[in-house]
């Protein structure tokens, strides 16, 4: 009886979960034509056509959903016995596939990332950053990174940094010829820059004061989703903008920036790595998360640069 090899289940089942043959071939670093071939011979084989084919979308069949079914638990357990056993006495190598918010990514890129990579340089670290949660598991990722309290319950949480201040801020420029806001209420004098949430509003700025949360919707010229690009525009003298104190920290310590409103500033969560329990740790993803206990928190490390 023919023995099935086991790249062709891992290449129908990188298919399934990427919904093409082209995005199943970059994650399993192999040609569209090789992962195209490869499902045809299985067909063949099995005398039943496991995707619908359209030149605009791939998608599972009934019997498709029903092979994959079966086989995906399978896969991942022979996946996981091969890695244990290659990870038993080698250094780390090999893909770490992270989905992680733009600004977590960032935050964590020279504390962490950048000395893991000094230390393992057979690794190799994928970083998809997507505004929306997705299920890291679906997807084929190692582990996710967002604010802790937004991590599932049903992951594994490793905790990097502590909650993170979330300020106002205006160029030295711009108040040089504007009179900064005493109070909240001022806000309806100045152009805010706002951000975009993944729902596509713009998301209101949030305060403390008198110990009770407030939400106010501010206006101004521009709704953005990048971080990156609400401080640039704050530097251009566009108006202000509440970013997390990470962010700004250079600004304010070359007096480009200026904190405004401080009474009222309200901390955002930390960050947390999360993974899930129902699978083989692999030896990357454990050697990162030593890294994140020995780094510490980021916190301390932006407070040690000011």
């Amino acid at each position: 009886m023919y023995k099935s090899g086991l790249t062709e289940l891992e290449v129908v089942l990188a298919v399934a979960r990427r919904s093409g043959f082209r995005a199943a071939a970059v994650e399993l670093d192999m040609s569209t034509t090789a992962v195209s071939n490869a499902v045809a011979k299985l067909e063949a084989r099995l005398g039943v056509r496991l995707f619908h084919r359209t030149t605009r979308s791939v998608s599972l069949t009934e019997a498709g959903q029903k092979f994959t079914a079966r086989i995906a638990p399978s896969v991942l357990n022979i996946q996981d016995a091969m890695t244990s056993i290659l990870e038993h006495n080698a250094m780390p190598a090999g893909t770490l596939r992270i989905n992680s918010s733009l600004g977590a990514a960032l935050m964590i890129f020279q504390p962490i990332l950048l000395e893991f990579l000094r230390r393992y340089p057979r690794m190799v670290v994928d970083i998809a950053t997507d505004g929306r949660m997705v299920d890291i598991v679906a997807e084929g990722f190692d582990a996710g990174l967002r604010v802790s309290s937004g991590v599932p319950q049903d992951m594994i949480r490793v905790p990097i940094s502590e909650e993170i201040p979330i300020v106002v801020v205006a160029s030295a420029d711009y108040l040089n010829t504007h009179p900064a806001p005493g109070s909240i209420e001022d806000l309806t004098l100045h152009p805010c820059i706002c951000a975009r949430l993944p729902s596509g509003i713009a998301s209101p700025w949030e305060f403390m004061r008198n110990g009770k949360q407030l939400k106010i919707d501010v206006k101004g010229p521009l709704v953005l989703d990048a971080p990156l690009m609400m401080l640039e525009s704050v530097k251009q003298g566009l108006g202000l903008a509440q970013l997390p104190e990470w962010y700004v920290r250079d600004g304010l310590a070359s007096g480009e920036l200026v904190k405004v409103l401080e009474q009222w500033s309200i901390p955002a969560p930390g960050l947390s790595l999360y993974y899930s329990g129902h699978r083989h740790l692999p030896a990357g993803l454990r050697a990162l998360i030593d890294v994140i206990h020995e780094v510490g928190d980021i916190n301390q490390s932006v407070r040690g640069l000011e």
